[in-house]
């Protein structure tokens, strides 16, 4: 493998392996406090719920939410962060801020917290930014995240009372948007 495709592989390692590690530590500094800052997550059409938009994806209820939301997020962040650092902040905090508003206008009256949101925001990104780029490589990639992440789709629907599905369904379409936004299409189809 050629040492530039090498270098970014590790790049993008350690740029998830950052947000990742983040996660983990306020995860065990919000335990040492008796999960009291899951009070800081989104709280929908509330003043002091809308602060939570920032952290979201940080919090989470107990150390099984953590580690359910942990793989996904490595392996769906590192296909973002292959697009470059600049890439991968500009998607997390777009994902982060506008699928978090989302939440805070339509969510249900509860504290919405967990890197899901981010995780379904990555995968529409990844699958969004094949068709708005029209590049074989992005194609291949999104197609492989639907072969292997598509059954998540069924997330964005209202099914436990306890899983924030207007986390998954508004984190999903910010990473659409992101792709939108963010796409670098072919050279050939730029005016």
């Amino acid at each position: 493998m050629p040492r530039l495709v090498v270098n970014q592989w590790l790049a993008s390692l350690r740029r998830i392996f950052w947000l990742v590690a983040l996660v983990w530590i306020v995860q065990v500094v919000n335990s040492a406090y008796g999960m009291t800052f899951n009070g800081l997550g989104i709280y929908p059409r509330d003043w002091q719920g809308l602060s939570g938009i920032f952290i979201w994806p940080l919090l989470h209820a107990n150390l099984v939410h953590l580690l359910m939301n942990t793989v996904p997020l490595l392996i769906l962040g590192f296909f973002v962060a292959l697009r470059g650092t600049q890439a991968f902040i500009k998607a997390t905090l777009l994902i982060m801020i506008v699928g978090g508003f989302g939440v805070w206008v339509f969510g249900r009256p509860a504290y919405h917290i967990g890197a899901s949101g981010l995780v379904f925001g990555y995968l529409g990104f990844l699958l969004a930014v094949g068709i708005y780029e029209r590049r074989l490589g992005s194609l291949l990639v999104g197609a492989m995240m639907m072969f292997y992440y598509g059954g998540m789709i069924f997330g964005v629907l209202p099914q436990n009372g306890f899983v924030s599905w207007e986390g998954h369904l508004f984190g999903l379409l910010a990473g659409v948007l992101a792709a939108r936004l963010l796409a670098r299409p072919e050279r050939s189809q730029r005016k």
